[in-house]
């Protein structure tokens, strides 16, 4: 059986998944996934390969349309069939993919401008370009960034470039997938901070895909386990350590995630 936190009765998920299936031709990647996310968390997602975590963000931002299930985004119907519903939930939605997924013929500013042409067209060149540049700051970037070709960046600016893209349209909802996979424990802690303070500041609630164990126990208030293609529990990371499960066992008690849980009690102490 799947194991939820239990939160408030007003407290209602700002994502809510139901029965979610996803089949690609005989292989069944999740059969009947049940996930809650609630508003202002930042929600650590984890399992192993093959269990379909990206899967599942593309099902609930739109850009995979599941075999069976519910999703609601903010009340709405992601799957509705209505276009002007599926148009409200990509405006309020930022998304990270890996290694920032830029366009390699625009500059940093371009990239950040895309959505806000899409969405908001009827914006002047002078305000888009000091929305990208806002963006861009927000982000840790220095302001002579938005001129560079993602190619001049390194994987870490590359990594806060598409950060600032996601925040473009200062969605509340965040999506990202691996975004400290390919660096350096340094630059990865610094980007974790950088995520949390932003999703504190602006009240932003993080859907957050990483295999990143430093990740989950410095920034991530409740973790969901993928398995056996569901949820099989989604809470703290004190009761996920708890689970009796044997890849949560072996996940969250090897010697990685050792020093990890190391590191967090000292910086907690710090």
């Amino acid at each position: 059986m799947a194991i939820n936190q239990t939160h408030g009765s007003d407290d209602t998920p700002i994502i809510r998944v139901r029965g979610l299936v996803n089949r690609f031709g005989a292989q069944t990647v999740h059969e009947g996934l049940d996930l809650d996310v609630y508003r202002g968390e930042i929600l650590g997602v984890v399992g192993g390969s093959g269990t379909g975590k990206s899967v599942l963000m593309r099902s609930i931002i739109g850009l995979r349309r599941p075999n069976a299930g519910r999703i609601e985004v903010m009340g709405i119907d992601a799957l509705s069939p209505n276009r002007h519903d599926r148009q409200r939930v990509k405006r309020n939605t930022g998304v990270l993919f890996q290694d920032g997924a830029l366009f390699s013929s625009l500059s940093v500013g371009e990239n950040i401008e895309v959505p806000l042409r899409e969405h908001y067209p009827q914006l002047g060149d002078d305000l888009r370009y000091e929305l990208a540049l806002l963006k861009t700051k927000l982000a840790g970037l220095p302001a002579d960034a938005l001129d560079k070709l993602p190619s001049q960046l390194s994987g870490g600016m590359r990594k806060r470039a598409g950060l600032a893209r996601a925040l473009a349209l200062d969605p509340p909802l965040l999506f990202l997938d691996e975004p400290t996979a390919g660096l350096d424990p340094i630059g990865a802690a610094a980007f974790d901070q950088l995520l949390l303070t932003l999703s504190r500041a602006l009240g932003l609630t993080v859907f957050l895909i990483t295999h990143d164990l430093d990740t989950l126990y410095a920034i991530c208030d409740r973790i969901a386990v993928l398995a056996e293609k569901r949820v099989i529990i989604n809470a703290p990371i004190a009761e996920v350590e708890k689970f009796d499960h044997p890849w949560v066992q072996e996940y969250f008690h090897g010697p990685r995630a050792r020093a990890a849980q190391t590191t967090a009690q000292r910086s907690s102490r710090d």
